[in-house]
């Protein structure tokens, strides 16, 4: 897991951030290379990030909790090796992302039958993707009136869908 402090001193030893040192830092590589040839936008950016940073570093974390929750973490996130990268990228990251894109195109409520058809994968394998994302803490598992499943991402709900779900 990222941590806020380290951030912070990354931010203070890169110049207050004028060379992207905390932008690297939390994966942000494309803006790190912005900030490192620009001089953090030309400090307007750095002293943006001094607020920005505690949210950077959430939005980090939440990206690797989903990341672990969906596929296990394959390397040793205390030493920064990832020894499961290449196959992550090569097969499963896409089922995260289709998952997830859905969850935000359908205002925060996914069912195993779209993520198998969005997919390309059994319902079974969808379920399965789904039931680990319930355990992990990132989703909610609701039975709607007529008896069907369907899974909630509580940070893509629109008001509207959080009171039709109250509803169930």
């Amino acid at each position: 897991m990222y941590s806020t402090g380290i951030a912070y001193i990354l931010w203070l030893f890169s110049g207050f951030g004028a060379l992207g040192f905390h932008r690297f830092y939390l994966g942000k590589f494309g803006t790190g290379l912005l900030y490192l040839f620009t001089g953090g936008l030309f400090g307007i950016g750095s002293f943006f990030d001094l607020f920005y940073i505690p949210v950077m570093v959430r939005e980090a974390n939440l990206q690797a909790g989903y990341r672990d929750a969906m596929f296990g973490n394959f390397g040793n996130r205390n030493t920064g090796i990832d020894t499961g990268s290449f196959f992550r990228s090569r097969t499963k990251e896409s089922a995260e992302r289709i998952i997830l894109k859905t969850a935000k195109r359908n205002e925060g409520v996914v069912s195993p039958g779209e993520i198998a058809l969005q997919a390309d994968i059994t319902i079974d394998k969808a379920k399965s993707f789904l039931e680990k994302l319930v355990n992990e803490g990132y989703a909610d598992l609701q039975v709607k009136k007529t008896g069907m499943l369907v899974y909630v991402f509580p940070e893509f709900l629109t008001e509207e869908k959080r009171n039709e779900l109250e509803d169930f």
